[in-house]
């Protein structure tokens, strides 16, 4: 990625490499010390704050209700088209799951099994207790199964498990070769017709380094370049509306493995002319 960016400070990078060298030391020994404390620092950001709903989402936990509204929208227009209509086991795993928010509110309600991965020990204990079944025989057949307290540079799904991977508010973290390292590990975890959900913050251009947790919010071509790199194509996507104006604009993308199939040129004429609701 070329483009320059921004830290919190207002710091100045020409590029995301220059930016990458000073904070991980690119061309160390994999696990260099650099690293180590990227991801050290970023831990200990997190392990300082409360597990809440306003404490994951960093003070604005009012946005919980629209964040998962918008989210379930997304995920209505993909699952009919990838899996059909009729009733099948859905299997789910929640990247960067916290205090199990996006589980409990959404993922639970769509798939039979779902697995949690996050790095933050206390939590994944806060996600264990809001999460346990109460004997209902419905949600019975809706669970949390697996609760993985690993960081995502260090984690590999099992193979063939999942029909979706949610990654919300966590890809962040990761610096760009782990980022691509990341997914072309977690593809092997997806069945046939399985796909990410990627929901993250997005930078207008370029990127910004936040110093206080160690994260990087990267623009829209910054994530469509690793994307590319990851051998993975855009399906779909949508952006977030109703969130507050003061915070990053956010954007879901959902990917697959395989380039999606263009429609004949007769479809798409029809489908250019068909009248579309307007929504504000």
């Amino acid at each position: 990625m070329d483009a320059g960016g921004l830290d919190s400070d207002g710091r100045g990078f020409s590029s995301s490499r220059e930016m990458w060298r000073e904070e991980i030391g690119i061309g160390e020994a994999e696990g260099g010390s650099k690293r180590h404390e990227w991801y050290r620092k970023g831990i200990a950001y997190w392990q300082a704050v409360e597990a809440s709903v306003d404490g994951v989402l960093g003070g604005y936990g009012h946005v919980n209700e629209v964040d998962v509204k918008g989210s379930e929208a997304f995920l209505n227009t993909l699952l009919p088209n990838r899996f059909g209509t009729e009733r099948r086991h859905l299997v789910a795993l929640d990247c960067g799951s916290g205090i199990g928010r996006v589980t409990k509110n959404l993922l639970l309600r769509y798939f039979n099994e779902v697995d949690l991965v996050e790095p933050v020990s206390h939590f994944l204990e806060a996600a264990r207790e809001n999460l346990a079944l109460d004997g209902d025989s419905e949600k019975d057949a809706h669970k949390a199964v697996n609760f993985y307290c690993v960081p995502l540079q260090e984690f590999t799904p099992e193979a063939g498990r999942y029909d979706v991977i949610w990654i919300q508010w966590c890809v962040g973290q990761l610096p760009d070769d782990d980022f691509i390292s990341f997914f072309k590990r977690a593809k092997a975890g997806l069945k046939p017709n399985g796909l990410f959900v990627v929901k993250e913050n997005i930078a207008r251009k370029g990127f910004v380094l936040d110093k206080e947790d160690h994260s990087i919010t990267r623009s829209d071509l910054y994530f469509k370049e690793l994307f590319n790199q990851c051998g993975l194509y855009i399906y779909s996507t949508k952006d977030q509306k109703g969130f507050p104006e003061e915070i990053f604009p956010v954007k879901m993308y959902a990917l697959v493995t395989e380039k999606p199939k263009v429609a004949s040129n007769r479809r798409a004429k029809t489908q250019r002319h068909k009248p579309a609701v307007i929504k504000s």
